[in-house]
């Protein structure tokens, strides 16, 4: 995908906030600091355009970006260990759960895990959510670059296990080498039928 435009549109926590949208959206979803701000901002070859943060727990709300004025990337909070008040933390779940149950535009998710974390009941029941309301998803491993190519490999089989998935299905991915980027919007397009 060449990448002409990028831009924020704007960030909502309910549905009469989410902007009108006629464009088909996917949403980017993951355990806090597992690299999901520096992915979105690789796909669409842009530093900055999602802010990147090493605390935890930075994105509290649901923000939408338009990219080719074509398709919508939506970014959802983290969930895990997040240093936030638990207040905050509660009103996450039914907020990602009300936007994924509600929106007509969505046309997947994206869940991305670190590759060095064998994924946790958080992202079985997640997925099994999603598998429930039928919301396609793509599996992404970040930080691949991070382990030797034998590690990765046993990273790789050991996450696919837990998932009970193929390991095909699981894509590879490293914002720094640039890994697994076309592998990605193969998988995007996919999904929006382009």
């Amino acid at each position: 995908m060449i990448i002409t435009s990028a831009e924020f549109i704007k960030s909502a926590v309910k549905p009469s906030q989410y902007p009108a949208s006629g464009s088909p959206e996917i949403a980017f979803a993951g355990r806090s600091n597992v690299g999901k701000s520096s992915l979105i901002n690789t796909l669409v070859n842009r530093k900055h355009l999602v802010k990147t943060s090493s605390t935890p727990g930075r994105t509290q709300l649901i923000n939408f970006f338009l990219i080719n004025k074509t398709i919508s990337f939506v970014d959802l909070p983290g969930f895990g260990y997040a240093r936030v008040p638990e207040s905050v933390r509660k009103s996450w779940g039914p907020m990602i759960e009300t936007y994924l149950k509600t929106r007509k535009p969505l046309k997947g998710v994206v869940l991305i895990m670190d590759i060095r974390r064998i994924p946790g009941m958080q992202e079985l029941n997640f997925i099994d959510w999603l598998h429930y309301f039928n919301i396609p998803s793509i599996l992404i491993l970040t930080k691949s670059d991070k382990l030797s190519k034998i590690k990765q490999k046993n990273q790789h089989l050991a996450v696919a296990k837990a998932l009970n998935v193929n390991e095909d299905e699981l894509i590879l991915f490293s914002a720094k080498s640039r890994m697994g980027k076309d592998d990605v919007w193969n998988a995007i397009e996919r999904l929006i039928g382009h």
